[in-house]
């Protein structure tokens, strides 16, 4: 009987993404980069909205009153 797989190595080294490559992918796809933006304004909107309202919810959350402010001044293409 012929296993093909008893002569494969265990695993296979994962090879890592350069960085290069992964910047080309998110311009290669415009829709999924303009899906992020979206997103990160509609999280920066809604974490303004929760600073001004409910500002003890900030706490809650696990935020400082600073690094929300940080959050919030971000335009919407910066991470």
């Amino acid at each position: 009987m012929n296993d093909t797989f008893a002569s494969a190595p265990a695993a296979w080294p994962e090879k890592p993404v350069a960085p290069a490559n992964a910047s080309r992918r998110r311009r290669a796809n415009p829709r999924g980069m303009i899906a992020a933006w979206r997103e990160r304004i509609h999280f920066r909107w809604s974490l303004k909205q929760m600073a001004e309202a409910n500002p003890h919810l900030i706490d809650d959350i696990g935020l400082t009153r600073r690094q929300v402010e940080a959050e919030i001044v971000k335009r919407f293409w910066q991470v």
